[in-house]
């Protein structure tokens, strides 16, 4: 089976791309490095040809409230139009958890305006929602870090390998499409805060971690439920800190 992954070469693609592979598909991936770029629509017509599913896990260069929504407007748009050309039947993507709970936020409003193009474009599709990676876990510190200090809220928090993620994106991709969406998380359950003492202890990390009921998620205030599956969800078998171990990251 032929199948394309946008944004093949970044985190969750070539992990992707590399799983796909080893399962005996032909695994492409596209992105501006290899000469196929969504917001031109350059190479997507030859990258396409013969594909019979695409899976999007490409990212916006900037988080700008308009920067990101113009990303993925336009890069999707692009992409679905490619696709139904090209009589792609399967068309994947990776958004996040809970971006209809934090509408105000700009970076879920552009996923959740991406997902819409995507359930009305006629092309059969599957949304796979993620939580946080892992790998993003020193990111999330440093964005709530004021006066040296990290502000966590006291809200749960479910994060998930991104090893883990693009199994459960793989599994989704060489199934049938679902028309719908399926959540993935990890495998534990914690409240944000405490998630954070414990990672910055592992990591060696002095700063101090603060439980504030208003800090604020990349400019949003979180309620109890706004970044966990609040129905049933597919979960990870890879622990924090058993992947700390193992990747020092």
């Amino acid at each position: 089976m032929k199948i394309v992954v946008i944004g093949g070469t970044g985190l969750i693609g070539s992990k992707l791309v590399a799983k796909l592979t080893e399962h005996g598909h032909e695994a492409v991936a596209a992105s501006p490095n290899t000469g196929v770029n969504t917001l031109t629509g350059e190479g997507l017509a030859e990258v396409l040809t013969g594909a019979q599913v695409v899976v999007d896990v490409s990212n916006s260069p900037s988080f700008e409230r308009a920067a990101v929504l113009k990303f993925f407007e336009t890069s999707t748009g692009n992409l679905l139009a490619a696709e139904a050309e090209a009589g792609v039947g399967h068309h994947v993507a990776v958004s996040i958890v809970g971006t209809e709970r934090m509408p105000d936020n700009g970076y879920f409003a552009a996923k959740i305006a991406q997902e819409q193009l995507i359930e009305k474009s006629g092309i059969p599709f599957s949304l796979v929602h993620s939580t946080q990676f892992f790998e993003f876990a020193r990111g999330i510190a440093d964005e709530g870090t004021v006066d040296g200090k990290v502000h966590m809220a006291p809200v749960l928090f479910q994060p998930i390998a991104g090893d883990d993620v693009a199994k459960a994106v793989g599994r989704t991709a060489v199934g049938s499409p679902l028309n719908g969406r399926v959540e993935i998380a990890g495998p534990e359950r914690l409240r944000m805060d405490e998630f954070f003492r414990q990672a910055l202890a592992a990591w060696g990390d002095p700063r101090e971690v603060v439980t504030d009921p208003h800090a604020r998620y990349f400019g949003s205030e979180l309620s109890e439920q706004s970044l966990v599956p609040i129905d049933d969800a597919t979960l990870g078998t890879i622990r924090y800190l058993d992947w700390l171990g193992s990747t020092g990251k």
